[in-house]
């Protein structure tokens, strides 16, 4: 299951169900409205109920806060967006950082050395940026700024993860990205209008750009820098790899990827190596 307010837009009962279909398992994935105000008791019936599944907005943090037993990715990012249960108690987990690792790795196919040398701009401060500022920590990559429009906040985020990071304002935006080898959209730019987070002639020619914005067809920005000739990608191999990670994390078998993609309609990017 997966558990948000609103939930009825969520694509992973699609992807979840052909997974599980794929796997020959019996096993049912459903979505569950929860308001706020019923989070605490909806996990306490769940661990009673030996249930797993998933957390989407807006409980993703406040899950943090409720579940004690948080692996210890969960626990950096501040979030839970997988759980399941052991011994009458619910552990929380968060794949968003694997959905980011893999899309990271697809547009910039280059080892620790090359990460450690090429500049990554981040826009957003909050839960989803945490995942992606985890992941691009542990792929390697060392030069990081932080674009916003709170710059406590992101100076904030830095020091509660321990991860070196420049903070600028939005207003500073062409500026910052100027020399980026990755430009990330962590914000909700895009998902509801098609408002740009920074403009495609900004960037870099051989910049590559993520958005964790997903919407059917492409998002207007990464429609725009692909366009330019750019690596782009939206939010949708982050969303199947980090569901495919939580379908290994509760069944412990690989995950039938190529069925969650085809569920969907769609194929993983791919690029010419460069």
């Amino acid at each position: 299951m997966i558990l948000g307010h609103p939930v009825a837009h969520s694509l992973s009962p699609v992807f979840q169900g052909a997974a599980l279909q794929r796997a020959g398992m019996s096993t049912s994935y459903v979505r569950e409205d929860v308001a706020p105000e019923r989070l605490v008791e909806t996990l306490a019936r769940l661990a009673s109920e030996g249930a797993g599944g998933n957390i989407t907005l807006p409980h993703k943090e406040a899950a943090a806060a409720l579940i004690t037993r948080c692996t210890p990715v969960a626990r950096d990012v501040g979030a839970v967006n997988t759980f399941w249960a052991e011994d009458g108690a619910l552990v929380g987990h968060n794949t968003d950082v694997d959905g980011a690792t893999a899309t990271i790795r697809a547009l910039l196919p280059g080892g620790p050395d090359d990460a450690q040398q090429q500049p990554v701009v981040l826009f957003g401060a909050g839960g989803s940026a945490a995942a992606v500022m985890v992941a691009l920590r542990d792929l390697g990559y060392r030069k990081i700024t932080l674009v916003t429009r709170t710059m406590a906040r992101a100076q904030a985020l830095s020091v509660r993860l321990a991860i070196p990071a420049t903070v600028m304002a939005s207003e500073s935006r062409d500026e910052a990205v100027a020399d980026a080898a990755l430009v990330v959209n962590a914000t909700p730019l895009g998902l509801h209008d098609n408002a740009f987070p920074v403009a495609v002639a900004s960037l870099p020619a051989r910049c590559a750009v993520f958005d964790l914005v997903y919407r059917p067809g492409l998002t207007p920005w990464i429609a725009a820098c692909r366009l330019a000739g750019m690596r782009a990608e939206d939010g949708l191999r982050m969303l199947i790899e980090q569901g495919a990670a939580a379908f290994e994390a509760w069944f412990d078998v690989p995950a039938p990827r190529e069925a969650m993609w085809q569920s969907l309609d769609a194929a993983p990017p791919a690029y010419d190596q460069r």
